[in-house]
């Protein structure tokens, strides 16, 4: 059995100074609280957590960005702070708040300058770049500058980019941050296929608890910098993820309506907010309810906030709540 990450007792810690003028102290935070995982070549990962969690500072070191305070990592066998210009030949890494595409420079340019830069075969690399193009249906924006482009058109180009030079894990950072639900679900299934069919590994640090179910086989819970769950996503969504979010817009005042596993959150005199349990009721059936109770304008269905899942799972019993080297 191959790792392609392994993290054993990792930890990093910052000093920040605290307080005004000469009373200023100096205080130790700590980011990331001695994580041990492995994630096998070829996995897909969810590392999911709120803001702060630790979640950037963890991929910061894996990818060599960051020297950790104490503890040892490797991925694909190198230790990324101590070997990172060899290590990142065989990763790919997109951060959401940080490009890689030239701003000013359209994404055929930018993938040319990648080329040359990973000194791939010409031969190869124009294979790989049609396959890339076609795959992510950047045609038409291929020669458009990267500032003109819309958010998701920008991200499908950002994460081509990373696989230009046939990377074997894949990091990515909040990839779908500031994406509209169709973009958001279209990178997701990409970034799905690709490792299905390729057998990339995967390694996605998320605040959306959407990309534990469209993206992950395996997913990482972390909070306050430590390891909360570490289990497969059809038990994580079995046992945590069982309630949906639904949100709707009526044309006309509701009738009143009550579905056993239906609560209402929230309501209004055109729209209201209901939360389902799924293990009571299917979608279906409320939305065939919903329906009867007035023209619907629009109806959309959502996860709980990361947040609540976390909450609940701190509200479990501790033997009930385990890691597993999945």
């Amino acid at each position: 059995m191959k790792h392609a990450v392994e993290l054993e007792e990792l930890r990093k810690t910052f000093v920040v100074k605290t307080g005004k003028g000469l009373k200023r102290e100096k205080k130790e935070v700590v980011a990331v609280d001695s994580i041990s995982l492995k994630v096998e070549e070829g996995q897909s990962v969810a590392f999911v957590g709120p803001n702060g969690a630790g979640k950037s500072t963890t991929i910061k070191m894996l990818t060599g960005i960051l020297t950790p305070s104490a503890g040892s990592a490797r991925v694909l066998g190198y230790v990324p702070w101590k070997e990172r210009s060899k290590l990142t030949r065989s990763i790919g890494a997109v951060f959401g708040q940080r490009s890689q595409l030239w701003y000013h420079l359209p994404p055929r340019d930018t993938f040319e300058l990648l080329g040359r830069i990973y000194n791939i075969d010409r031969k190869r690399f124009a294979e790989r770049r049609d396959q890339l193009i076609e795959r992510f249906a950047m045609a038409e924006y291929l020669d458009t500058q990267v500032r003109k482009l819309s958010l998701g058109q920008r991200m499908r180009a950002e994460v081509a980019a990373s696989l230009l030079h046939f990377p074997r894990v894949l990091f990515l950072d909040e990839p779908t941050i500031g994406l509209d639900v169709i973009a958001r679900q279209e990178l997701r299934d990409l970034i799905r296929e690709w490792n299905q069919e390729e057998g990339l590994t995967v390694f996605l640090t998320s605040h959306d608890a959407g990309d534990i179910e469209s993206v992950a086989k395996r997913v990482i819970i972390i909070n306050h910098g430590q390891l909360v769950l570490d289990d497969s996503v059809s038990k994580v969504k079995r046992h945590y993820l069982g309630s949906k979010l639904l949100s709707v817009k009526f044309r006309a005042e509701p009738a009143p309506f009550t579905i056993d596993g239906v609560e209402l959150v929230k309501s209004s005199y055109h729209a209201m907010k209901l939360e389902v349990d799924t293990a009571k009721v299917e979608i279906d059936t409320v939305i065939k309810e919903i329906l009867k109770a007035a023209p619907v304008a629009d109806i959309t269905i959502e996860n709980p906030p990361l947040e609540s899942v976390i909450a609940h799972i701190y509200s479990q019993p501790k033997e009930s709540v385990q890691s597993s080297d999945v």
